[in-house]
């Protein structure tokens, strides 16, 4: 075999390693008693459950934030693509409006080499002997002669001449134009200044003549309030006089027993007019009260006489249970003491049976090497 084929392969030996440990982590659980429930690991499952709970909610979270700012991108997106749009629309018109206005095919220099009428408006090939298209032949023209230098460069001239006072009429009647807007717009501005100052003009003579109405009324409220208060004032000390009046001349301060009676029967009183019971309903009170008082010491007496049996009763019930609990601890220890008898000879007799055991039935002894082979794996 070759050398390459003794290399270890890396890979495989981190995941036998990681088998490895899982499974002593899995012994570790099965084997132990106290963390063991039914083959089942409830802390794992729930850590498990509580991470995934935790990665839904974290990537649920994620996910959320990712879709509002897509959503957010999206509009402004739209936004930014509808005034591209709109901006590139804009761009277009005022281009080809300024080509329509400004570019016009005719104005341009090189016009002439690009006109489809050339060929009408050529001259014919050969006009007089001193026509400049003569070919070198006929010696009416040599190279490098211009001979409509100076009309060319008066008609250039004028041309641009022509495009000059062209342009600055366009500036004037721009400047004329934005001169009038502005002026439009400060008009404009001075109306609505205006209009604010009538506004708030009328609205303060407004207020002013509400808070003078409601002063008006407020004074006349107050004087209708003073004079209802005396008016009251002045019946509220009537009432009073006429009360204290009543007072001394009625029943209540001259003391008229008889006013206390109830219209309901004799024996009732008004409590509101009761001035208070007479000698002989007083002593009338008192000889009751003496009579429950002498009926209450007679009933605490039976009460202590009769707690006084109930104690003596207890007393010999308790002496009668310790009597009977003696002999019957007696009792117990003489069951007792045949009982130990009685587990020695057991004893006795079991170990006799297990040596007999051991010497004949179990002579073949498990060694240690047969008990280290259970509890060695999980599955």
């Amino acid at each position: 075999m070759r050398k390459a084929d003794h290399v270890p392969d890396l890979a495989e030996a981190a995941a036998l390693q990681r088998r490895r440990y899982r499974e002593l982590q899995l012994q570790s659980r099965l084997f132990d008693a106290r963390t063991r429930t039914i083959g089942v690991d409830l802390e794992g499952l729930d850590a498990q459950i509580n991470d995934k709970r935790i990665q839904d909610a974290t990537r649920r979270a994620w996910d959320d934030s990712i879709a509002a700012e897509m959503k957010q991108n999206d509009k402004i997106m739209c936004i930014l693509d509808q005034r591209q749009k709109k901006d590139t629309v804009n761009i277009g018109k005022a281009l080809n409006e300024f080509r329509h206005n400004y570019q016009q095919p005719e104005t341009r220099r090189e016009f002439d080499l690009s006109d489809p009428q050339s060929l009408k408006k050529n001259m014919p090939a050969r006009v007089a002997d001193s026509d400049p298209r003569c070919t070198a032949s006929g010696l009416q023209k040599f190279m490098g002669e211009d001979l409509n230098s100076e009309n060319r460069k008066k008609c250039q001239q004028e041309q641009t001449r022509e495009w000059l006072l062209e342009q600055q009429k366009d500036l004037t009647n721009a400047l004329a134009d934005r001169k009038f807007a502005d002026g439009l717009h400060d008009a404009h501005r001075l109306e609505l200044d205006q209009r604010a100052m009538d506004l708030q003009r009328r609205d303060e003579e407004t207020r002013r003549a509400i808070c003078a109405t409601t002063k008006e009324f407020n004074r006349k409220q107050a004087i209708e309030s003073e004079e209802k208060r005396k008016l009251e004032k002045q019946q509220e000390l009537e009432d009073n006089i006429a009360e204290i009046s009543n007072l001394l001349k009625g029943d209540l301060l001259s003391e008229n027993p008889q006013q206390a009676v109830s219209s309901f029967a004799s024996h009732r009183v008004i409590p509101d007019r009761w001035k208070g019971m007479s000698q002989d309903q007083l002593k009338e009170i008192r000889d009751v009260q003496l009579q429950q008082v002498l009926e209450k010491l007679r009933l605490e007496e039976e009460e202590r006489q009769r707690k006084a049996e109930w104690d003596r009763r207890r007393i010999q019930g308790a002496r009668a249970e310790l009597l009977y609990e003696r002999h019957q601890q007696r009792q117990n220890r003489e069951l007792r003491r045949a009982l130990d008898n009685l587990n020695a000879q057991l004893s006795q007799d079991q170990k006799s049976r297990r040596a007999a055991l051991d010497e004949e039935a179990y002579a073949n002894f498990p060694s240690g090497q047969y008990y280290t082979q259970f509890n060695t794996t999980s599955r």
